[in-house]
């Protein structure tokens, strides 16, 4: 979106929509921006991107990759064949990605840009209470307020747009162009999706957060949430979303692993209850979140695969984005986006 806006013939495929071999041939001003998955990068022997993004590592596919320390290694391999004409954007905050980001600085190889959330760079791209600095170069700039993005909610979005701004800026040349052009991102489907507003309820589709980590930034994002949850656990379940239990209002159980996550949910006094589906799940959030008089969110945020009801976290997303406008429609509310504070 960013490099599209400021002029540039820029793709997205890879792991995230049409595989690369799919995209439109290279030319002038033509950028593939290509998300690469942990499975593809242990395939991969001659991939070279001109800029590498490393955001964060937190367990998932251990099974695959033969534990933690095969699934860094994976991830790493994004930067194994880039030279010093290549850039490598890597997040220092989590210990998993800032050992790598020490080592790649300390071994050669490509240039580094480090960007935060919360932690001032003395180089780097960093955002500190909702304002994004560019620290590349002296002296440093405010470059961007993502308070006031309505779909870069939360401190995972603020890490994007860090990461976004890092790598924008290695093929753009006007850094206030750039910045303007991550503002106005409209934000992507079932990803802290705002599906719709009635009165003082909102509507998150955060289907794409299928992991316990993935969950938590949305938790941390709310208060006041009718929190539907569940699907195929991943390892280690909900446990660790514990810090984040008190900003749950009542959670809605659905899938597979709701009797192990109502056990969870039980022993830390979190009002909830078992659903059938999807459209219990959602006709009762609903309900108690109008019932109550606070701001509240309904929100689809599963921790968990999609494969035990649905086709995957698309269809998923799919789901719940048509009953809650289903369920507006019928009572005469339409369906609207906006800011959900």
């Amino acid at each position: 979106h960013a490099l599209q806006k400021c002029g540039l013939k820029a793709v997205a495929g890879g792991n995230l929509g049409e595989a690369v071999l799919g995209l439109p041939a290279l030319c002038r001003d033509r950028v593939y921006v290509i998300e690469m998955s942990s499975y593809q990068l242990d395939l991969v022997t001659s991939f070279q991107p001109a800029v590498s993004v490393l955001l964060n590592i937190s367990p998932d596919h251990l099974d695959r990759h033969g534990g933690m320390d095969g699934y860094v290694a994976a991830k790493k391999r994004i930067f194994m064949n880039q030279t010093e004409d290549d850039l490598a954007v890597i997040g220092v905050d989590d210990p998993y990605v800032q050992a790598i980001c020490t080592d790649i600085s300390a071994n050669g190889g490509p240039m580094v840009t480090p960007i935060s959330v919360g932690k001032t760079l003395g180089q780097g791209v960093y955002v500190i209470s909702g304002h994004l600095y560019d620290g590349v170069t002296k002296p440093c700039q405010d470059m961007l307020d993502l308070r006031h993005a309505v779909s870069l909610q939360g401190t995972h979005n603020w890490q994007n747009a860090a990461a976004a701004y890092a790598a924008g800026r290695h093929f753009v040349g006007d850094h206030q162009d750039l910045a303007k052009a991550i503002h106005s991102f409209p934000g992507l489907a079932h990803r802290m999706e705002v599906v719709g507003a009635w009165d003082h309820v909102q509507f998150i589709n955060d289907s794409k957060a299928t992991n316990a980590n993935a969950v938590s930034y949305a938790l941390a994002a709310f208060e006041n949430v009718h929190w539907i949850v569940g699907g195929q656990a991943k390892e280690g379940g909900i446990d660790s979303l514990s810090q984040y239990f008190s900003r749950v209002k009542k959670a809605y159980l659905i899938g597979e692993a709701s009797k192990a996550f109502a056990k969870t949910l039980g022993s830390a006094d979190v009002d909830h209850v078992m659903c059938d589906d999807m459209a219990e799940a959602v006709a009762q959030a609903t309900a108690s979140a109008r019932a109550g008089k606070e701001p509240s969110v309904v929100l689809l945020s599963p921790a968990c695969a999609s494969q035990d009801q649905f086709q995957n976290f698309e269809h998923r997303g799919d789901t719940f984005r048509a009953l809650v406008h289903k369920i507006m429609n019928g009572h005469g509310s339409k369906p609207k986006k906006e800011s959900a504070a």
